[in-house]
């Protein structure tokens, strides 16, 4: 029980350091109420693809075709130039420092000045990049637009914007839209994620350690869908099988310590089987709090339906901290059970 003990430990131990690193793919906010999109390329741009990343928050473009794309500035200076050389970067745009910072909290240097003589600095050898085009998303911080104030209970369209560039010469337009949504009620999503962590929690108070083993295994498919559901990172960051495979890591574990503990509890074995709720629980949880703020957003970063994808979270935290208590009750239980069914045999030996 001890060598098991130590084992488990530092297992946790070594993933509480690097599993959050690998849970969820590019940082940022894994749920918003605000939502991006593109909606159109006018012309379209051969080889070249366009999106919005953190819902809205983010741009990018990829030029995987031989003409250079350029994206003027917000005062249609030369901003960015990304073609098959790589990206290069107007130091004299005003965009150039104003992009680095979300709200465009940023100071400007003395040489920024949309009227000089472009200075390209190469920031990427790679044709992708991805910045914080303002004109995508809201940039009132701690405010919500006027439309949304005025009725928060129902989804609006923001604004519609446009980001101009030039393909090869030729003048091109990136259309798209973004809108706000309202997020699922407190009354009704919060009392589902408390039940969940009881259901967790009174599994380890049962006579058989089977409902616990069962839990383990609802817990290893959230995890698994999780990760098989990761969205595509941006370009700049790696391949999305990439990003899938490091994703599925923690998930892989998940799946053995589901398994043993299935088959210690189908064995009757309740101490294995609640270290092993233990464990999983962390697991669950070091895969799912990162993403934590889709339990209370109207969208979630995922390849999945919204409504499973949040579901998933919920079981990955919610249930996660439920069989972490569990699993330290059914632990201590079943071990004095055995102490106590070890004492009864010894006196009716003697």
């Amino acid at each position: 029980m001890r060598r098991v003990l130590v084992v488990v430990l530092a297992t946790l131990a070594a993933l509480f350091v690097a599993g959050p690193a690998q849970a969820h793919v590019g940082g940022g906010a894994a749920g918003s109420d605000f939502d991006g999109r593109v909606l159109g390329v006018t012309p379209a741009m051969p080889g070249v693809s366009v999106r919005v990343l953190q819902f809205g928050d983010e741009f990018e473009l990829v030029n995987a075709s031989n003409t250079e794309v350029l994206v003027p500035g917000y005062s249609d200076e030369p901003y960015l130039r990304i073609g098959p050389g790589g990206v290069w970067r107007n130091a004299r745009s005003p965009a150039t420092y104003i992009n680095l910072n979300r709200f465009g909290r940023v100071t400007l240097p003395p040489d920024a000045d949309p009227a000089a003589a472009p200075d390209w600095r190469q920031v990427s050898t790679e044709p992708s990049y991805v910045w914080h085009d303002h004109r995508t998303h809201w940039m009132s911080q701690g405010r919500l637009p006027p439309a949304v104030a005025a009725d928060p209970t129902r989804s609006h369209q923001v604004f519609n914007w446009e980001i101009p560039m030039s393909y090869g010469g030729e003048a091109v337009v990136v259309a798209g839209e973004l809108t706000w949504s309202p997020p699922p009620s407190p009354w009704l999503v919060w009392p589902l994620y408390v039940v969940l962590a009881l259901v967790g929690a009174l599994a380890g108070w049962a006579r058989s350690p089977r409902p616990l083993g069962a839990l383990l295994v609802v817990g290893a498919v959230a995890a698994l869908w999780h990760a098989v559901a990761t969205p595509a990172p941006p370009a700049s960051l790696g391949s999305h099988t990439r990003a899938i495979v490091s994703a599925l890591l923690p998930a892989v574990m998940v799946l053995l310590v589901g398994g043993l503990g299935l088959r210690a509890s189908l064995r009757g074995r309740g101490v294995m089987t609640g270290l092993m709720a233990v464990l999983l629980g962390w697991l669950l949880l070091i895969e799912g709090l990162p993403d934590v703020d889709v339990l209370w957003s109207a969208h979630v970063l995922s390849n999945g339906p919204q409504v499973v994808a949040r579901a998933a979270v919920a079981v990955l935290v919610a249930l996660g901290a439920g069989l972490v208590i569990g699993g330290i009750l059914a632990a201590r239980r079943f071990q004095e059970t055995a102490r106590s069914a070890d004492v009864v045999s010894g006196r009716l030996s003697v």
